[in-house]
């Protein structure tokens, strides 16, 4: 089988059929370049930009809100007492329920990793049970 062999300056006749002999450079003049880029391009619109700066608000918000057990009571809860006073109550809440873990991994020997992974089980049980609704 014989190889094929190519000239150091482009193909001829390949595969399909086709040859080429030069760089790019010779393939387009100057002024052939200018006329197409002339019929391509389009001239820059205008862009109206509003004077209002539009910022995104970030959301906290608990993906099970509105469901669980206890989540019909939490939110009228929350409706009745206010939002300010229901949130210091149930941080009051969260902080005693940690105490009473904490106290719990102290009585059992547990260490701190265990502690925080008690913690965050009775996070999204409560988040689960519609506690953080």
């Amino acid at each position: 089988m014989a190889a094929a062999s190519l000239p150091a300056t482009g193909y001829n006749r390949g595969l399909l059929g086709t040859s080429f002999y030069g760089g790019w450079g010779s393939s387009i003049s100057g002024e052939d370049y200018q006329n197409l880029l002339s019929k391509t391009v389009a001239p820059p619109q205008q862009v109206r930009v509003s004077r209002k700066a539009i910022r995104a608000v970030p959301m906290m918000k608990n993906v099970n809100e509105g469901k669980g057990l206890f989540a019909p009571v939490v939110v009228v809860t929350r409706n009745i007492v206010g939002k300010k006073r229901f949130n210091q109550l149930r941080g009051k809440a969260i902080a005693l329920h940690s105490q009473v873990i904490t106290e719990f991994c102290k009585s059992i020997g547990a260490d701190a990793k265990q502690r925080q992974g008690l913690i965050r089980l009775a996070k999204k049980n409560g988040e689960r049970l519609g506690f953080l609704a």
